[in-house]
């Protein structure tokens, strides 16, 4: 998907669409704003994880909740996944369903329409929650904070991770999100200790994936987790996936470090890394910093030690 649109319709809290102002960000950060704690990627341990142990009958309810943009990619490629899944055994795998504020079509990213199969009144509770990149809204805030408290794990993808943040649940958590998205999530969620070039990353019953692709990873990990590694392995074998990102966390350590500069000599915004605007201009101890649009040269402004020096 264009990275571009990407920022601008799926993530609903602090991307281009959402904060085009300091009293937005500062509304939607959390009371320990005033923690440094993400300004790293380093946290005092490593995060931990719970045991996923598959039911002794049934299957494993997986939710997806939807709105207007959601990004296919984050939630139809852990879809197929979980849909394929081939735990030994004879276990039941995994019940796959969608769930929207109403049963009214959205549009998806590329112009998909979805009828969604439950509202967040009707739907099953979930062991499994996946959160694709989106817009949001408040009763899906209030239903995943609700649903968490009972599920295994409830999973973002991509800038999905702002919808999560924005629940409160990472709270002091560790998270990481779509790699031109990591100023923006920092700054905005200074609580949480953000990971840039992790795969996914997973703390208690909660888990977190890179941009787009990386979900996919994630949802084989999940398998693993409740089925161990032979099985996740046959129903990537079985599918024909020959990532292996699933098994190594960190394997998208290429989006740690920003570039300042594209392939072509294009400068970066420091703000999501996209191609500048050399009119678009701000100097920050003595270097002079170009961006793809004043929203972002705004949030520089606000706070630039946080985008110039994103270690």
């Amino acid at each position: 998907m264009n990275r571009r649109k990407l920022l601008q319709t799926s993530a609903a809290f602090g991307l281009v669409s959402a904060v085009t102002s300091l009293e937005g960000f500062t509304l939607l950060a959390k009371a320990g704003a005033a923690k440094t704690a993400a300004d790293t990627d380093s946290t005092p341990e490593a995060p931990r994880t719970n045991a996923l142990v598959p039911p002794a009958h049934g299957a494993i309810n997986v939710a997806f909740p939807i709105s207007e943009g959601a990004v296919i990619i984050d939630f139809c490629g852990p879809w197929e996944v979980f849909q394929d899944a081939a735990p030994l055994g004879g276990a039941a795998g995994f019940q796959l369903y969608t769930v929207a504020e109403t049963l009214q079509p959205i549009t998806a990213s590329g112009g998909m329409k979805i009828v969604p199969q439950y509202t967040f009144e009707s739907a099953p509770s979930p062991k499994v929650i996946v959160i694709p990149a989106q817009q949001s809204n408040d009763a899906m805030l209030q239903w995943i904070r609700k649903s968490t408290r009972t599920t295994d794990l409830t999973m973002s993808v991509c800038t999905g991770a702002f919808v999560l943040a924005a629940t409160g649940l990472l709270s002091g958590k560790s998270a990481t999100t779509f790699h031109a998205a990591y100023a923006d999530f920092a700054a905005q969620f200074p609580d949480i200790h953000l990971k840039r070039g992790a795969r996914f990353v997973e703390d208690g019953n909660l888990a977190s994936a890179g941009g787009l692709s990386s979900g996919i990873d994630l949802a084989f990990r999940v398998i693993e987790r409740y089925y161990g590694r032979e099985a996740a392995e046959r129903t990537a074998y079985n599918i024909e996936y020959q990532g292996k990102g699933w098994m190594n966390a960190g394997s998208n350590e290429i989006y740690a470090k920003p570039s300042t500069t594209s392939a072509h000599g294009q400068p970066l915004c420091p703000v999501c890394g996209m191609d500048a605007d050399r009119t678009i201009s701000s100097v920050y101890k003595g270097t002079t910093y170009y961006f793809c649009m004043q929203p972002h040269k705004h949030l520089f402004d606000t706070t630039p030690e946080k985008f110039a020096n994103p270690s």
